[in-house]
């Protein structure tokens, strides 16, 4: 059995001491408060709690090991399926994004907000067994989620019309000049030229 270092008691001897009920004082007969002793039993206390960290860390390495044995004596259909298990839910996934993706696509038309859409929906819905999407199923689900929240959709602004802004032009300030471009091309090199002679 192990023993601890300071007490030199084994283990289950010390589980027991501290399972152990208090001696039995009645409680009107309490003994006065001794700081001596009850620094004496707090040391001891504070020693045996830093010698059972001490051992932990050391412990901690051997159940470390003790795990990546266990891992490796697993047998070839437990590893094999744990990666099932793991491909299922990389799957699922990955359908669930793909089921998320059409929804918005298909709610970009009409709602303002098409992420709003795909979290109001039950995507699992819209799946078969097979994996393939209902994109019909999604346009009757969108149809009904904008009755039943018509402030998702978007704004009706009518057909856009162009609002010339005639403060736009070459010059920037409404004055438009009456030279052609690229003769101010060439007179802005010919001054370039002279200054760098």
């Amino acid at each position: 059995m192990p023993e601890t270092e300071e007490t030199g008691a084994s283990a289950e001897e010390l589980q027991e001491t501290e399972s152990a009920p208090e001696a039995d004082v009645p409680e009107s007969e309490e003994e006065p408060f001794d700081r001596k002793r009850a620094e004496a039993a707090l040391r001891k206390k504070n020693s045996e709690a830093e010698n059972l960290r001490r051992r932990l860390k050391e412990l901690e390495p051997l159940a470390k090991k003790a795990r990546e044995l266990e891992d490796a004596q697993k047998s070839e259909t437990e590893r094999l399926n744990d990666q099932l298990a793991a491909a299922q839910e990389r799957a699922a996934k990955a359908t669930r994004a793909a089921v998320a993706a059409k929804v918005e696509a298909l709610a970009a038309k009409d709602f303002a907000d098409p992420e709003d859409a795909a979290g109001a929906l039950d995507l699992t819905e819209f799946v078969d067994e097979d994996g393939a999407i209902d994109t019909d199923g999604i346009r009757s689900a969108l149809a009904e989620l904008l009755k039943r929240k018509p402030h998702w959709a978007k704004p009706d602004e009518g057909p856009r019309s162009p609002r010339p802004d005639r403060a736009q032009g070459s010059s920037g300030n409404g004055q438009r000049t009456t030279t052609d471009p690229a003769d101010e091309f060439a007179e802005f090199m010919k001054r370039s030229l002279q200054r760098g002679r």
